[in-house]
């Protein structure tokens, strides 16, 4: 098992975190009664940026999940980046889960997009194809090509993908970021065998999806 360090505040984080406290700071000296909003709020903050520790479990072939949150799709389609049949995996993060996001394989980036788009909410099966997304595709050390897909939701208006095409990366690589509630696909090969089950909660670098 190997253990991936990260800050235990995402750096994404640090100006609404640092805002937050010197405005509860303020408050609370001039003894205001707007002082205990003003520190629920910079909890809420502190605990939606928190970046924790995760250990990565070793292994052949695998997928790690590149988000926490809630398994909200397991199904067959067509990976709409490459064109080719699929297995899709979805991961719906609500404001309560943690938003960093990691690279659930090793590889290599051969493209990535970007499309603007809506802004629905994020656990609708339309929201794969209407909101605001980057995608990633990646090829792995073992040959295989996968898609990963960051989609923006109801609340989220801002995904920060911070791997260009071209870039390696590795498994539980933090590589980008979905502000305030959003959702993350996984178009994985067709023979792919899944690992997890509709309705199970995930944890970016931790939970194995598949193995291919």
């Amino acid at each position: 098992m190997e253990k991936s360090t990260y800050p235990i505040i995402a750096k994404e984080g640090w100006p609404f975190l640092g805002l937050s406290l010197l405005v509860s700071l303020v408050l609370t000296f001039i003894h205001s009664p707007l002082s205990w909003p003003a520190w629920i709020i910079t909890l809420f903050i502190l605990q939606f940026f928190r970046d924790p520790q995760r250990v990565k479990p070793s292994g052949k072939d695998i997928i790690l999940s590149a988000a926490d949150g809630k398994v909200i799709a397991i199904e067959k389609t067509i990976d709409p980046y490459r064109n080719e049949e699929a297995i899709k995996v979805s991961v719906f993060m609500n404001v309560f889960n943690v938003h960093s996001n990691k690279s659930p394989v090793d590889g290599k980036i051969l493209e990535k997009f970007y499309y603007p788009g809506k802004f629905l909410n994020a656990a609708l099966s339309k929201a794969s194809l209407e909101n605001e997304r980057c995608a990633i595709v990646v090829k792995t050390k073992g040959g295989k090509v996968i898609t990963c897909v960051q989609i923006a939701g109801l609340i989220a208006r801002r995904i920060l993908c911070y791997k260009e095409k071209g870039h390696n990366i590795s498994s539980g690589e933090r590589y980008g970021f979905i502000r305030f509630g959003s959702r993350v696909d996984l178009y994985l090969p067709i023979n792919a065998t899944i690992k997890v089950d509709l309705g199970q909660t995930v944890k970016n670098t931790e939970t194995i999806i598949a193995k291919i």
